[in-house]
């Protein structure tokens, strides 16, 4: 059965009532992947600037300690993230990164037009635009794990030049630097996304007005939840 807010749910486990007017829109297991995750790449990129970049590398020093810390943020990037496919609504959502719906192609024209009305960009729980940064951002990660361990381990592949590894990781690192600065701009120019990934709600006009397929999504699979609840009854 199907268990309601604040009630005992079939495994026993008591809910926390949603509050009025919200929706909730990531767990706390979400939260905790994307903050361990942003502060590692942050880092990550801190150190590295501290070691390519003249001015700071003089401001400050401790060339070996930046080197540790960047080759040791670097690497355990991708701990949070097999750590969070543990959760059920980590997968979920996954599964929703990796989907592109017809809408989403609809969002994208809407962007290349300009236009920025809800009914010109519609989007499910993720728009087009999160879905290619998510997509984007995985497989960048590999790439700089993958040649930075060339540069760590210079004899892993030996057909691979530490030349080639190096102009591949600096100019990748360019682009993470720029693209992860363009998501912290469009985080902070919407305070509801921010609160939502803070505290795990929003407000259910922000829903409306910007992931409308999602709220509709969340509404079907509830009354489809209360049908079965009610012929199990």
């Amino acid at each position: 059965m199907r268990s309601t807010a604040g009630s005992t749910g079939p495994t026993g486990r008591v809910t926390r009532p949603e509050r009025e007017g919200r929706i909730r829109r990531f767990s706390t297991a979400e939260r905790m992947v994307h903050r361990v995750t942003g502060c590692l790449m942050l880092l990550c990129l801190v150190a590295a600037a501290c070691l390519y970049l003249g001015p700071l590398a003089q401001l400050v020093g401790r060339r070996h300690l930046m080197v540790t810390v960047h080759e040791w943020s670097g690497i355990t990037l991708p701990v949070p993230f097999l750590l969070g496919l543990l959760s059920p609504a980590f997968r979920a959502d996954l599964s929703r990164l990796n989907r592109f719906a017809v809408y989403d192609r609809q969002w994208l024209r809407a962007v290349r037009g300009r236009r920025t009305s809800p009914e010109a960009r519609p989007a499910g729980k993720f728009n087009a635009g999160q879905k290619l940064y998510a997509g984007w951002i995985a497989g960048a990660v590999l790439v700089m794990m993958f040649t930075g361990l060339l540069m760590w381990f210079m004899g892993l592949l030996p057909f691979i030049s530490r030349t080639s590894a190096i102009l591949v990781h600096d100019i990748l690192a360019w682009a993470i630097t720029f693209v992860v600065l363009g998501h912290l701009r469009k985080a902070f120019e919407d305070p509801e996304a921010r609160l939502g990934m803070r505290t795990g709600h929003v407000s259910l006009s922000w829903a409306q007005r910007h992931h409308s397929r999602w709220l509709r999504e969340e509404r079907e699979g509830d009354a489809a939840a209360d049908a079965v609840d009610r012929r199990m009854t």
